[in-house]
């Protein structure tokens, strides 16, 4: 039922006026990432990856949270404008653009419904005159906002109309991802059972980089 609805609400007005939003954002040139490598980037995108954990001492996650708490900007935020900073330190680029997903789930009807909503969203960001983090969060938070407000339109759909050049060797629209995981509440206790998590590193890599921020009540890694 939802997808039917979904279906005939992309023939409608509000998905002219969330398109419109990101053929203003996303229209001409887009910027490429141009990180810095130790080997030449291969023709296509192989996807070979590794991935590296890094747990953040307790000091550093208090110090991270009241930074936010002051600029009242929520985690996600205060992680993004660091990771778009850092990567605005290794390129020189300061229009970076990083995906991100949104969980879809902002509607009553399909709050409780079992199934997958999740969207990827284009955060595009301007590192230009030099701001101070504090500044660069209050961008950060506006882009975000901006659009969260229209995450209705499907990835798939943004790629149809804005048709991006395609190079085989890099992703369209971003080269690097962020997304923040919550663990905090959903461990399950089953009564007879003990339940531990195995960290699986599969090899692979969809993008450059892709940056995991793992929260786990009052650790975060």
């Amino acid at each position: 039922d939802f997808a039917a609805w979904q279906l005939a609400w992309m023939e409608g007005e509000a998905v002219s006026n969330q398109l419109a939003y990101w053929k203003d954002k996303l229209g001409g040139e887009l910027p490429v990432l141009q990180l810095p490598t130790d080997r030449p980037r291969p023709a296509a995108y192989t996807y070979r990856g590794a991935r590296e954990r890094l747990p953040l001492a307790p000091a550093l996650v208090q110090a991270i949270r009241a930074l936010g708490e002051r600029n009242e900007v929520t985690l996600f935020i205060t992680l993004l404008a660091a990771y778009q900073t850092l990567l605005y330190r290794y390129t020189g680029q300061t229009d970076v653009i990083v995906g991100s997903p949104t969980a879809g789930r902002n509607r009553v009807e399909i709050e409780e419904l079992a199934g997958v909503f999740v969207n990827n969203l284009v955060l595009r960001s301007d590192l230009s005159g030099n701001p101070s983090f504090r500044a660069l969060l209050g961008r950060v938070r506006e882009v975000a906002f901006s659009a969260f407000a229209h995450q209705d339109v499907p990835f798939e759909r943004l790629l149809e109309e804005l048709s991006p050049e395609r190079d085989p060797s890099r992703a369209p629209f971003f080269q690097v991802f962020f997304n923040i995981l919550s663990f905090a509440d959903t461990r399950l206790s089953p009564p007879d059972l003990a339940l531990v998590p195995v960290d699986l590193d599969i090899g692979t890599s969809l993008f450059d980089i892709t940056l995991y921020a793992i929260e786990d009540k009052d650790r975060l890694s």
